[in-house]
C-alpha cells in the first residue's frame, strides 16, 4: 500500500515474538490510542531487557506514533478496534490493528477543492512514512487488519 518492502521474519523469531512481545489473549484491546502507545512501549522494553536488541529512542517514538495513528484511525474511520497485537520481531516492532470497516485507508489532500485547509487526514501518511512495511488484509469475518513494521535501530 505504501510501496514498502516486506521484512522477512525467520520462523524462530516469529515463535519467540508470539511468546513475548504480543498483547496476549485475555488482555483487553486498547480503547484509546494512549493504551496502544503503552502496549508498544511495554513490549519493546520487555524485549530490550531480555535480549541484546538495540532500542533506539527515536525509532521507539516512531513505533509508538504508528500504533497511536492506526488505533485512532480504527476508532474514527473503522468502527472501532476489534483486535490489536504488538510483536517485537527481528530488528523491528510489528503493530497490527483490526477494525470493522473493509474500506482501505486513503491519503486525503490537505486542502479541499476551494483551497481551504482540512482538519485531520495526516495519520495514514505518517504511518506510510515511518513504517518499513505496511500491509492491509481483509478479515474473513469482515473488516480489515492493518499491520505495520517499524525498525527499532
Amino acid at each position: 500500500m505504501c510501496e514498502r518492502h516486506p521484512i522477512e521474519i525467520p520462523p524462530a523469531e516469529r515463535s519467540a515474538a508470539e511468546r513475548t512481545g504480543a498483547v496476549r489473549a485475555g488482555q483487553p484491546r486498547p480503547c484509546r490510542p494512549a493504551e496502544a502507545r503503552r502496549a508498544v512501549e511495554r513490549a519493546v522494553a520487555e524485549r530490550c531487557d531480555t535480549t541484546d536488541l538495540r532500542c533506539d529512542a527515536d525509532a521507539l517514538s516512531d513505533a509508538v506514533l504508528v500504533a497511536s495513528e492506526l488505533t485512532t484511525n480504527a476508532m474514527l474511520h473503522g468502527g472501532g478496534v476489534t483486535d490489536f497485537r504488538v510483536d517485537v520481531v527481528g530488528p523491528g516492532v510489528r503493530v497490527s490493528v483490526s477494525d470493522r470497516s473493509a474500506e482501505l485507508p486513503v491519503i486525503r489532500p490537505a486542502a479541499d477543492p476551494h483551497g481551504r485547509r482540512r482538519a485531520g487526514g495526516r495519520g495514514w501518511p505518517i504511518v506510510c512514512r515511518l513504517a518499513h512495511d505496511v500491509r492491509v488484509s481483509d478479515l474473513p469475518t469482515g473488516g480489515k487488519c492493518i499491520t505495520a513494521v517499524v525498525r527499532l535501530s
